[in-house]
C-alpha cells in the first residue's frame, strides 16, 4: 500500500508530520505528491491518517482524505483511524470521518472489535454519540421508545424484529467472548457510557460466551452486573439493575454479581447486590448525551460540506453564534439559522439535559433554549458533495499521475454506495471471532504470578511506566473457592501473541 521506491522518503516525512501535527510540511508533501495520502509503513501498516487520527490532528486528517486517503484503511491489526480516534478520545477526528462516511461496523482482526468498543473501554462518550450517529434517526425520543415498547407489547415476533434492528445489533454487538461495549463501560466504571448505552437500546442481560472467554477472573457467562460488580462502581451498578438487571444470574461458575463483589473486595456494593436487598435505586433520566438532531445536520454537512458557506454581506444572513459564515440550517420548531459547523459542533458536544426544554435527546438552541429535535436545510444553500476518491493498491509516483488528472475523476458510485452506513448488512454482525479481547483495564490482580499488564498500561509505556504492584491478602484468598484458585493471570488473556501484535502497531504512533 504505497510503499514504492518513488515515495518511501516522501511518505515517511509525511508519517512524521502527521504524527507531530505539522500541517505545513504535510500540505507541502501532499501539494507535490497526492498519492503519498495512500502511504503505508513497512511495519505496522499504519497510514498517515493513522497516525493523524490518534494523535487528534484533525486539520491533517480532514488534508489526507481530500487528498484521497482511504477513511477506512486498515493496518497490519485490522484497525481504521476510526479506531485509533475512538481509543484516544478524539472526538471531533471522528466527526471529521464520519462526514467522510467511515465505516464504523467494521472490526479489527484481533479480536472483533469495532470503533464502539474502543470507546466504550476508555470512556469516550462523546465518540459513542457519534459512532451511533446514523443508526439513530432525529426523530422524537419518546416515540421511538413508545414504538418499541408496542413492538415489545404485542407479540414475541416483533421483539424479535426489534432487537434485530440495525441499531441494537451494532450496539449489542459482541467481540471476542461475547464482550458487549456495556460489559467494557460497565466494568471499568464509566456511568455516562453504561447510561448512554442502556438508552440506546443496549442488552443488559447480555452475557459472555460459554467458550473462549477472556475474562476467567470473572467467569464466562457473566452480564454487566457482573462486570459492574467487579469494577466497583455504584452508579454503574444501581443504573443497570433499574434498567431490568437480576441480581440471581449465575455465570458458569455459579456465582451471582454478589459474589464477584466479595471477591474482588467491594464490599460497599453488598448491600446493592444481596438478592433480599431493601436499597432504595434513586431514578435515572435519560443520558444529557443523548443527540437526536445530530443525523440531521450531519447529512447537511455531507451535502453542504463545512467550508461552502462563506461570510455573507447582509448581516441578517450571518451566523449568530460565530458571526462569521452564513445561515445555512434552520432548527425545526424555533426556525432559528446557523451555519452548518456551528451546528455540527452543537450537536456534538452539548450535554445540557433537556427533559425541561424537550423530548429526550433534544439540543437546546443557543439563542432561545428551545429543544431542538432536527435541523433542515435552507432553500439557498449551495450543493458540495465531499470528494470520495478511491484507494489505491500501490503508491505511484507523481510523474505518472498528475494532481488535476485525480481530483478531475469524479467518485464512481459504487464506492459511495460502499462507505454509507445506511444499509448495514446482518453478515457485519457476526458474534464469534477466534481471537481474544485484549483492551480491557481489570482492577489488580490477586494471583501469586505478579501483576498482569493490560493493553492500555503497554500503549502508555513511553509516556510513563507504572507498573502494577501485585496486591493480595489472606482474607481475600480464604473467600476464593477452588476454581478461582486455579486461575491465575496468565491465563487471564489467552492470546498473549495477539497483544504484542497490537502493540507493535501502536508503538509505530507512540513513538
Amino acid at each position: 500500500m504505497g510503499n514504492s521506491f518513488g515515495c518511501s522518503a516522501s511518505g515517511e516525512r509525511l508519517v512524521s508530520a502527521a504524527r507531530d501535527g505539522d500541517y505545513v510540511e504535510a500540505k507541502m508533501l501532499l501539494d507535490c505528491n497526492p498519492c503519498l495520502s495512500k502511504y503505508s509503513t513497512f511495519g505496522g501498516l499504519n497510514s498517515p491518517l493513522h497516525f493523524a487520527a490518534a494523535k487528534g490532528h484533525n486539520e491533517i486528517v480532514a488534508l489526507l482524505l481530500e487528498n484521497g486517503a482511504d477513511v477506512n484503511s486498515r493496518n497490519y491489526c485490522g484497525q481504521t483511524a476510526l479506531m485509533q480516534a475512538c481509543r484516544y478520545g478524539h472526538w471531533e477526528v471522528v466527526q471529521t470521518l464520519l462526514l467522510f462516511r467511515c465505516n464504523v461496523t467494521r472490526a479489527d482482526y484481533l479480536s472483533g472489535r469495532t470503533a464502539l468498543h474502543f470507546a466504550a473501554v476508555n470512556g469516550h462518550v462523546r465518540c459513542i454519540r457519534l459512532v451511533v450517529t446514523d443508526f439513530v434517526p432525529s426523530a422524537p425520543f419518546e416515540s421511538i421508545n413508545a414504538q418499541t415498547n408496542a413492538d415489545r407489547g404485542d407479540s414475541s415476533n416483533s421483539k424479535g424484529k426489534h432487537e434485530q434492528s440495525p441499531l441494537s445489533k451494532f450496539i449489542n454487538k459482541a467481540a471476542d467472548g461475547g464482550i458487549t461495549a456495556l460489559h467494557m463501560a460497565a466494568l471499568n466504571g464509566y456511568f455516562d457510557c453504561v447510561q448512554l448505552l442502556l438508552d440506546l437500546n443496549a442488552n443488559v442481560s447480555a452475557v459472555t460466551f460459554h467458550y473462549g472467554s477472556s475474562m476467567d477472573l470473572i467467569g464466562a457467562g457473566s452480564t454487566p452486573l457482573h462486570y459492574a460488580a467487579c469494577g466497583g462502581n455504584l452508579k454503574c451498578c444501581q443504573i443497570l439493575i433499574a434498567r431490568g438487571a437480576n441480581r440471581l444470574t449465575l455465570n458458569c461458575n455459579g456465582w451471582v454479581p454478589l459474589d464477584v463483589a466479595r471477591m474482588w473486595g467491594r464490599h460497599w456494593l453488598e448491600p446493592l447486590l444481596a438478592p433480599n436487598s431493601e436499597s432504595i435505586i434513586p431514578p435515572f433520566p435519560s443520558s444529557s448525551y443523548l443527540s437526536l438532531p445530530l443525523l440531521s445536520v450531519l447529512n447537511i454537512a455531507r451535502e453542504c460540506g463545512l467550508q461552502s458557506s462563506g461570510s455573507s454581506s447582509d448581516d441578517s444572513d450571518t451566523c449568530a453564534v460565530c458571526l462569521e459564515r452564513a445561515c445555512s440550517v434552520a432548527a425545526e420548531g424555533c426556525g432559528h439559522q446557523l451555519c452548518v459547523r456551528c451546528a455540527l459542533y452543537l450537536c456534538s458536544a452539548s450535554n445540557i439535559p433537556s427533559e425541561l426544554l424537550g423530548p429526550p435527546g433534544s439540543i437546546p438552541c443557543p439563542l432561545c433554549r428551545h429543544g431542538i429535535v432536527s435541523f433542515v436545510k435552507l432553500p439557498g444553500s449551495p450543493a458540495k458533495e465531499i470528494k470520495l476518491h478511491l484507494s489505491l493498491s500501490l503508491c505511484t509516483p507523481c510523474m505518472l499521475h498528475s494532481r488535476d488528472q485525480e481530483r478531475s475523476t469524479p467518485p464512481s458510485a459504487h464506492e459511495i454506495r460502499k462507505n454509507r452506513v445506511a444499509s448495514v448488512s446482518s453478515d457485519l454482525f457476526c458474534p464469534v471471532t477466534c481471537s481474544p479481547f485484549p483492551s480491557v483495564a481489570m482492577p489488580l490482580c490477586t494471583c501469586d504470578e505478579g501483576p498482569s499488564p493490560t493493553l492500555e498500561s503497554r500503549e502508555n509505556d513511553t509516556q510513563e511506566e507504572t507498573p502494577n504492584q501485585s496486591q493480595s491478602t489472606s482474607t481475600d484468598q480464604d473467600k476464593m473457592n477452588v476454581r478461582l484458585e486455579k486461575t491465575t493471570c496468565s491465563n487471564m488473556f489467552w492470546g498473549r501473541r495477539s497483544c504484542s501484535r497490537e502493540h507493535q502497531c501502536n508503538a509505530e504512533i507512540n513513538a
